[in-house]
């Protein structure tokens, strides 16, 4: 069996590549995806997805943290910055 300069096997390495590049597929929706495309005008797949993903997380965390609203009633103030205007 190969190894590398540090003695590591390349049957290791090949599948910790083949991990941490590991490739999943989706089906999505045609007429979605194209909407997506148009609303958008980016055409790549992969960033579409990407920005839809940032998207929901952010609307998720929105939702908690509008959800928290009031519950921590010993919580002190926290200093905001008013602009100089």
């Amino acid at each position: 069996m190969a190894a590398l300069n540090d003695g590591t096997p390349l049957t290791y390495t090949y599948d910790l590549c083949i991990f941490i590049r590991m490739k999943t597929t989706l089906n999505i929706d045609d007429g979605l995806l194209e909407k997506a495309r148009s609303l958008t005008g980016i055409s790549e797949k992969t960033a579409l997805v990407r920005l839809g993903l940032e998207a929901l997380v952010a609307s998720e965390s929105a939702k908690r943290l509008a959800h928290l609203a009031g519950t921590e009633k010993q919580l002190k103030p926290v200093p905001r910055r008013r602009s100089s205007v």
